[in-house]
């Protein structure tokens, strides 16, 4: 694993959604590989991170977690400042959970920068016997809404390296072709300069 100490990019992601989805184990997995059977509401916010390779660049993934948002709405702006990336949680056992994600989408993107990464998590797939949420149906409701979708069991650890992976993966190549644009756009003004200068001349030749 990369050193905390040296790292390319820095990406602050945010876990949203109700409460009881197992948002502070999914955190728990990815930055400690721990779960807890007895995890409480999380009260206000707490953050975690982790550092990961992504080919040949270290990132050092700032993991934010919050509990009942509605609870704390003087908070909200703050805890989505600065995100480049969203796991949007609901229980695949909890129809309720899974009904207030469209919600929990118009707040993220009332808030946060219009741009961030989102991927939409079915967590608790170990539960496939009380399961209340089609697969297909979430699936979709990802695709119409320009979503990254996984299905993940914090308990199990199933696919929640994937999950957080897969949005730092997608948040550091829109960092990447950021910068990729940035630098050919500079370079194309510097490419037209020594014209433009010799136009600047050869008006000055003409007016002298």
């Amino acid at each position: 694993m990369p050193s905390d100490e040296t790292y390319n990019f820095v990406f602050k992601v945010v876990l949203i959604g109700e409460s009881g989805v197992g948002k502070s184990n999914l955190l728990s997995r990815f930055t400690k590989n721990e779960f807890n059977h007895d995890s409480r509401t999380t009260i206000g916010v707490e953050f975690s991170t982790r550092t990961v390779q992504l080919g040949s660049a270290t990132v050092k993934a700032q993991i934010w977690d919050t509990a009942g948002l509605e609870r704390y709405r003087a908070i909200t702006s703050a805890y989505y400042r600065g995100a480049m990336g969203a796991l949007l949680v609901y229980d695949i056992a909890k129809q309720l959970t899974y009904e207030s994600v469209e919600r929990w989408l118009k707040e993220l993107y009332d808030h946060a920068d219009p741009n961030i990464v989102v991927m939409l998590v079915g967590n608790k797939s170990d539960l496939a016997s009380l399961r209340a949420v089609p697969t297909e149906e979430a699936k979709e409701f990802a695709e119409k809404n320009s979503l990254l979708f996984i299905e993940t069991s914090a308990l199990e650890s199933t696919n929640v390296e994937a999950a957080f992976n897969n949005v730092l993966a997608e948040i550091h190549n829109k960092a990447t072709c950021k910068q990729a644009t940035r630098a050919s756009f500079s370079a194309a003004i510097l490419a037209t300069q020594p014209s433009l200068a010799g136009i600047e001349r050869e008006e000055k030749r003409a007016c002298c």
